[in-house]
Parts: C-alpha cells; structure tokens; sequence
C-alpha cells in the first residue's frame, strides 16, 4: 500500500491572505503528520492566528507528542498567547507507522468525510475550536491503515459553499461519484473538490478554502520512492517577461 496526500486551498475573494495553513511532517517514528487550521475570521489576522496554532502543533508532533496531547497543549498555548480571546479550528491527520492506523484528531465543526471498504462515514461528533474555553478537547478517532480509505478534511470554506445561493455542497455525494467514475488520486479528489466549492458560490469565494485528502490505496511493486510535490502561485509582479 501508499499513502496519498492532498492539498488544495485558496483564499477569500478579494482578500489578501487565506486565513487557513496546512503544514506536514514525518513522525519520529515512522509515518507524518498533517495540520490544518483556520484561524477567527479572515485575512492576515486569522493567518497569524492559524500560523502560530499549526506552527506550534507541528513541532510537538516532530518531537514525538502524540496527536491529543499536541492539540491539548496547542489550545493551552493559544489561549495562553491571546487570552482566550482568539479561536481557531485545528484538525490533525496521521499516518501513524508505529500503531498501524490513521489518527484522526478534530477541533472544528467541520465534519471529517471517512470512505472505505465497509462504506461512507462522517465523523460530526460535537467538537468545539480551540483557543477560547479552559478544557477543550479534541475528537479523536483511530481507523486501521486499509487499502481504498480515504479520508478528507476540510475548513468552513468548503462547508457554507453556496449557501448565499441556496445551494449546498454534499462532499461525501461528490467524493462517492469521483470514485465510482473511476477518479482514485488524492490531488483529483481534492482538485474536484476546490472547483465544485468555487462554481458553488459563482467564482467569487465567501470564505476561505482549504481541503485535504489523504488516500490509503494499492502501491507499486518495488517503488520504494517517497514523493512530494507543491505546486502554488507567485504574484505577477515578479513575472520575467
């Protein structure tokens, strides 16, 4: 088997800076780490915020603090920092080598879409944001490493899609159709998702937008190869023309 990881965001309409950062690293003991966080609103203020939560969860889960006890200590830190004025969301998603399982730890309301061979399921459990009331906790939720899991995590961006409109975005109908038409890529999982949030509110973002996929599916026979890609835009005014 192969992990596959994702990521696909873009910022408000007409605002500077997204307020969502998305950071990875590799456990100490085998496998990485993902973080997601949108900070309290939107523009360079939620992005110090949403900067200095994944910094901080980042680096206690590099230095091997398991997942609950680095968003636990991330929301002390937080509402240390900005005294329990400031929120933000944090989601952290492992790929944990040392236990075997995918770690899912969630403070959002967003819902985290779960899809594998026993069917779809959403995990919604009630789950406050971090940063504001004194004993916070995350959601955690522990899933086997099977071959076709897909996990998918997303900001508010992608939950209100549309909803200016009267439409809505039903991502665990999207993700089921993209799989039974034969689209099994984590990037295309989360490409398709981005472009059905933006057409949903008419190409103008309401809010910003920020998805992850990661995908457990059948690896290649001998490809021991560990790859990365990034790919993102650079303003025009540093265009060589």
């Amino acid at each position: 088997m192969e992990a596959q990881v994702a990521v696909a965001k873009v910022g408000k309409y007409a605002t500077s800076e997204s307020g969502d950062t998305v950071e990875v690293t590799e456990r100490p003991r085998g496998g990485l780490s993902l973080v997601l966080a949108d900070g309290q609103r939107s523009g360079k203020g939620a992005k110090a915020i949403s900067n200095m939560v994944a910094r901080k969860a980042i680096s206690l889960l590099a230095e091997g603090v398991r997942d609950g006890a680095a968003a636990r200590a991330t929301h002390d830190y937080l509402r240390t920092q900005r005294g329990g004025k400031v929120s933000s969301t944090l989601n952290i998603i492992s790929v944990d080598m040392d236990s075997g399982t995918l770690v899912l730890s969630r403070n959002s309301h967003c819902p985290v879409v779960v899809i594998n061979p026993d069917g779809i399921t959403l995990l919604d459990q009630p789950s406050e944001a971090i940063g504001i009331y004194a004993w916070t906790k995350p959601v955690i939720t522990e899933l086997p490493l099977r071959e076709d899991t897909y996990v998918i995590v997303f900001t508010d961006g992608v939950l209100n899609a549309g909803r200016r409109y009267g439409q809505h975005l039903d991502v665990p109908e999207l993700v089921r159709n993209l799989l039974a038409s034969g689209v099994r890529a984590a990037t295309s999982l989360a490409d398709a998702i981005l472009q059905r949030s933006v057409e949903l509110d008419q190409g103008r973002p309401h809010d910003d937008i920020s998805v992850v996929v990661v995908a457990i599916v059948a690896g290649k026979d001998g490809d021991d190869v560990r790859r990365m890609a990034i790919s993102f835009p650079l303003p025009e005014r540093w265009g060589i023309g």
